[in-house]
């Protein structure tokens, strides 16, 4: 859902101490050994992100010996247990087996699922254009001290029209294919979104999921483009850190609107997704103004769009984002444990979850993207039911914000992610501040 944030941010913007580095331990030793030792450096990671103690700054190479003894099952659920404490999760799901396959996965759902209810999707149409008129209606009622919460109503009301957008994309929505492009492109308009450039680029995300460099969602920087310039180093530094709740943006503008940055027999439809967004922009915003205003078009557009900004940015970090849930080169990806386990589901208040339309019921989206939204939740019961030791479950909460936005930002295949404040601490600040005034509750 969202973008190679490194990239977008090169060209858009043209606890209190540092999270211990894990030593590299080069072993004569089992591959249980390592994975062993693997546990131990997250949990350590955790518990040392919570006290503040002070970090090693260099990497070192120890030669050991280890006798291959596997850990016990109650070690590692006890690792698990205590990594999930420390990073604002309720589980965290052991591997998946590599033998197992996403179509072993997609087997256990019931053929039900995957049923398109024409009733259901006009419904859910229906709920996101009277929230977000209630929401209209709201703000041009609403005092001055009671905007914020009537823009977190509209801008989570718009929301759902992104999702409403996001079936369509998938062919969840309707068995009329041209009526769910038509559908999709104007549940992205209020938006400013091109459905076609998105569409193209969220399968994609969907086909590389957590793929190092092919995945078009957030991923850790490479270490190589943070140490690319000063310049770069201190926007992405703010990018992924105060400013990622709205990193989306830099999405959306970096992506969507380069037709070069799609195939030949794409581009056709590209422009016109391109083309609807600018009359859009042409004619709405301009009555807008000459209804209301400058601060019309402040108060009913881009505040609203900038809450819309906010959950789109959320959702996609807390999907996909943890210390634990690895992203790897396409030579050792592995679909299954890509979609199962490094996918999060995470619970919301729910009415979040209804104006969203259940979008944060993520990992059976993952596992089938021709799941409908209102079929989520049944797709998901019966995922817990078969694969639950293997789920990576989340109710929101701070700490687990906190954990995302001051952990996981640069990448390290042995512990997954570095810190930047490990990294570059002297430019750190942001990092430094987020830890400081961030609750750390789950």
């Amino acid at each position: 859902m969202a973008c190679k944030i490194s990239d977008s941010m090169l060209l858009c913007l043209g606890p209190s101490q540092r999270p211990i580095r894990s030593q590299r331990i080069a072993t004569h030793s089992s591959p249980a050994i390592i994975c062993h030792l693997k546990w131990d450096n997250l949990l350590l990671k955790g518990i040392n992100h919570k006290k503040g103690l002070i970090p090693l700054r260099r990497t070192k190479v120890i030669q050991a010996v280890a006798v291959p003894v596997t850990p016990s099952s109650a070690d590692s659920a006890e690792y698990r247990k205590q990594l999930a404490e420390r990073y604002g999760f309720r589980q965290i799901g052991e591997q998946l087996p590599d033998n197992v396959t996403l179509k072993d996965v997609i087997d256990t759902l019931p053929k039900k699922v995957f049923e398109i209810d024409d009733v259901k999707a006009w419904t859910s149409v229906l709920i996101s254009a009277t929230s977000y008129a209630l929401g209209v209606f709201m703000i041009s009622k609403a005092p001055w001290y009671l905007l914020p919460l009537a823009w977190a109503w509209t801008g989570t009301a718009i929301t759902g029209f992104f999702v409403i957008g996001h079936d369509c994309a998938h062919k969840s929505f309707s068995k009329n294919k041209l009526l769910e492009d038509i559908v999709g492109t104007l549940a992205f308009l209020p938006l400013i979104y091109p459905y076609e450039p998105w569409r193209f680029k969220h399968d994609r995300h969907h086909a590389k999921t957590n793929m190092l460099s092919e995945d078009t969602a957030w991923h850790p920087i490479q270490e190589e483009k943070f140490e690319t310039s000063p310049f770069f180093r201190n926007a992405i530094i703010f990018g992924y850190g105060p400013f990622r709740p709205w990193m989306s943006i830099a999405h959306w503008l970096i992506w969507h609107f380069d037709v070069n940055k799609f195939r030949s027999n794409e581009i056709q439809r590209v422009k016109i997704s391109l083309f609807c967004v600018f009359a859009f922009m042409a004619i709405g915003w301009p009555l807008i103004i000459y209804k209301t205003g400058i601060m019309g078009w402040i108060k009913f557009w881009l505040m609203p769009w900038l809450g819309y900004h906010f959950w789109m940015s959320t959702f996609t970090m807390v999907h996909h984002t943890a210390p634990h849930i690895p992203f790897k080169s396409s030579n050792e990806w592995n679909a299954a444990q890509a979609q199962l386990n490094g996918t999060v589901h995470c619970d919301y208040p729910r009415w979040i979850e209804i104006l969203c339309h259940d979008i944060s019921v993520h990992i059976p989206h993952h596992i089938s993207s021709r799941i409908p939204s209102y079929n989520l939740r049944a797709a998901h019961m019966s995922i817990q039911e078969n694969w639950r030791p293997y789920l990576n479950e989340a109710t929101w909460n701070w700490r687990l914000m906190k954990t995302i936005m001051t952990v996981c930002h640069v990448y390290n295949k042995e512990q997954n992610y570095i810190a930047f404040d490990e990294l570059a601490p002297e430019e750190s600040s942001p990092i430094t501040f987020l830890k400081r005034v961030m609750p750390d509750y789950a």
